[in-house]
């Protein structure tokens, strides 16, 4: 039998989401297996694509889909905001579909539904779309229930402690 890939979730206030899934794409390119990143919300270069990019570009392709800062207004979200989700679930179906890529890993999918920068249908269509032979990975807080019924592997990250508290900033190496 061949690979037989699952949904996953990783979600809740806690840190380490975007941490799991891309821990996952690492064993994966460990055993021969490439690994597509969708980054929503995030822009700039983060540890993880410096990596990626200088030493595991063969495996792990990380794009991002965000833009430079990202401010939820009570009016709503803007239309780059938008127009940059709806091109970052473009390339990842097409990356789904492809046949190159087993994990497929839709980092910050469940806030980007949070904040309606993008349908909740758009979503469930594209895991109805899901190869069997493709892990999916969707990370973020605020998954919906919707979301959760569907995945095979649910994870919560629960904050107990955070040193942001304490006025710390992302460290370059750790949080970025």
């Amino acid at each position: 039998m061949g690979f037989q890939g699952y949904i996953q979730v990783y979600t809740g206030n806690g840190k380490g989401k975007t941490t799991a899934a891309l821990g996952l794409a690492l064993r994966a390119a460990g055993r021969g297996m490439k690994t597509f990143v969708a980054q929503f919300l995030k822009k700039g270069e983060y540890g993880e694509l410096l990596a990626v990019r200088d030493r595991l570009a063969d495996w792990i392709t990380i794009r991002q889909f965000g833009l430079p800062e990202f401010h939820h207004q009570e009016q709503g979200v803007g239309a780059a905001e938008i127009e940059a989700a709806e091109a970052g679930m473009t390339a990842a179906a097409a990356a789904m579909a492809g046949g190159d890529y087993r994990i497929v890993v839709l980092d910050e999918i469940n806030t980007l539904l949070h904040f309606k920068i993008i349908a909740l249908e758009t979503v469930l269509r594209f895991l109805d779309r899901k190869p069997d032979d493709v892990e999916l990975i969707l990370t973020g807080r605020y998954a919906p229930q919707a979301i959760l019924d569907r995945a095979d592997l649910v994870t919560e990250m629960k904050e107990i402690r955070h040193y942001y508290q304490k006025k710390v900033q992302a460290r370059t190496g750790i949080e970025k």
